[in-house]
């Protein structure tokens, strides 16, 4: 057999596989030769390390080397497009399996591409024949909705491919139905060799215990939209992106579309520019938005779950994650929207405003993807709830209040272990707020010529004086909303009780003099 019989024409694409990746394409096809026919193989390899390139080459090679056809599928109809093209660039003639298919002509391929639902369909309707199908690779293989089709499958080799080898459905784990994990080159080490841009990320301390968390196993769309349309958490967004992103391409990820759209507004009244994306969008809307995207330096595209897989654009400078995920998958999927390298690019950056660094640890970290694989419920069972990331919090003041005590070389007091301290050395619980108001009053003081100045200081800390008063009365276990308002109103008349009577003597304890009169 010829390889034009095959379906084997001339490689047109100038794509050099590298040294990672063509020692992944051998380890795959040692189990083709070594492990049973209908051997379920899984394949992990990073957000822009080349699966598609890697898996084209692999279809070129099984149709040169086996008698057996190829099924290729996918759960979006841009990578089944994307994926058609680069197997074509491969030399490999495929036929794409969509909902306006004519499939006369199905025994002129070897290779096929499909939609999932749409593969579904043919098949149920026994409209394609899958007899002489010998390897099936599923792209984005995390998706639950490939697992349908397998029972077709039953003596084809199966390969999947994706980023993150965890299941977003705990009930439904990925080793129940793949025998093995192959994990490729890391994130670092894809980064340190210049194939993958670094993260530079800034991280922000959120509030999310009001999140609610849906049948998905992620937070729910409508507490996400409650939280993250408030016009706190609006001006919180914008400030975090002039201060780390001013003037950069930017895209921004939302959990709602009505929180994208409070979010092009706000930057558009801001006067920059900007742009909404959602799955709402027609097909030419999307590609006129993406264009606008691609070739203006500083656009700020704002979206909703459209952009995390299928999407390419090497310009963008920043991601912003405006929301919250519990998905390991979706964080690293946002994440690696920016970490395509060009010539001028080395580096992007991240603002993370949904707590996902500390959820899940830094984009790149060096997982363990086999121990994942292998036991996903022991790694799922490790992350921290949002209770427990939000009490390992340090608060501190905003920056525009630490100016006015910038004479203070520390404002920050840890009531937590001052009240472990305190209980260890069996004293009263009480004692903790003494200090506390010691600590606040002595800071005021520090930057203050006279008492007035001091208490003028003193209505500044309003917010440090609630958020102590929160974690005190978590370490006391006792937090109803009237035993919480008399701590914050008796502690403000105490703190200035105290620094009306001890102004002086503190003064003169922390300069050497007395006061000026």
């Amino acid at each position: 057999m010829t390889d034009k019989d095959l379906g084997l024409q001339d490689k047109k694409t100038d794509k050099e596989l590298y040294s990672y990746q063509k020692g992944a394409i051998d380890q795959i096809f040692d189990k083709f030769e070594t492990a049973a026919d209908d051997y379920h193989l899984l394949y992990q390899l990073p957000t822009g390390g080349g699966k598609t390139v890697i898996f084209s080459e692999i279809v070129r090679q099984y149709l040169k080397t086996h008698k057996k056809k190829v099924l290729v599928m996918t759960h979006r109809i841009e990578l089944c497009k994307q994926t058609s093209k680069m197997l074509t660039s491969f030399g490999v003639s495929n036929k794409t399996i969509d909902s306006k298919a004519n499939l006369d002509d199905q025994e002129d391929y070897s290779c096929y591409v499909a939609m999932v639902e749409t593969l579904n369909n043919r098949l149920n309707e026994e409209k394609l024949d899958i007899s002489d199908v010998g390897l099936v690779i599923i792209d984005e293989a995390h998706y639950n909705s490939f697992t349908k089709l397998f029972k077709f499958f039953e003596n084809a080799f199966l390969l999947g491919v994706t980023a993150t080898p965890l299941s977003s459905n705990k009930d439904l784990p990925m080793k129940g139905n793949y025998n093995e994990l192959i994990a490729g080159e890391s994130i670092g080490a894809l980064i340190e060799n210049e194939f993958l841009a670094r993260a530079d990320v800034y991280q922000y301390d959120m509030g999310l215990t009001s999140l609610e968390v849906g049948s998905n196993g992620d937070y729910t769309v409508k507490s996400s939209e409650d939280l993250y349309s408030s016009p706190a958490m609006l001006d919180k967004l914008l400030e975090a992106y002039r201060k780390h992103s001013d003037g950069k391409k930017t895209l921004i990820f939302n959990n709602g579309i009505n929180t994208s759209i409070m979010v092009y507004h706000t930057f558009k009244e801001a006067g920059l520019p900007v742009m909404h994306l959602d799955n709402t969008a027609t097909k030419k809307q999307r590609k006129q938005i993406l264009n606008w995207f691609k070739e203006t330096p500083n656009a700020i595209l704002s979206s909703v779950s459209i952009l995390t897989t299928g999407f390419d654009e090497p310009t963008i400078d920043t991601i912003i994650l405006n929301r919250a995920t519990k998905s390991l998958t979706l964080y690293y999927q946002m994440i690696g929207r920016g970490s395509r390298i060009l010539n001028n690019k080395s580096k992007f950056t991240v603002i993370d405003l949904g707590n996902n660094n500390y959820r899940f640890g830094p984009w790149g970290a060096d997982l363990d993807w086999n121990t994942i694989f292998s036991s996903p419920d022991y790694y799922m069972d490790k992350l921290m709830d949002d209770e427990a990331i939000e009490g390992q919090f340090r608060h501190e003041l905003p920056e525009e209040i630490r100016k006015e005590f910038s004479k203070s070389e520390e404002v920050y007091f840890d009531i937590e272990q001052v009240y472990k301290d305190a209980t260890f050395g069996g004293e009263s619980s009480k004692v903790v707020l003494e200090r506390s108001i010691e600590q606040h009053a002595k800071i005021c003081i520090e930057n203050s010529e006279d008492v007035y100045d001091a208490l003028a200081l003193a209505k500044l800390l309003e917010d440090d004086i609630d958020n102590r008063i929160d974690v005190y009365a978590k370490c006391i276990s006792k937090s109803t909303y009237n035993f919480l308002k008399w701590l914050r109103d008796d502690y403000k008349q105490k703190l200035k009780s105290y620094l009306r009577s001890n102004f002086d003597e503190v003064f003169e304890q922390i300069h050497g003099h007395p006061p000026e009169e």
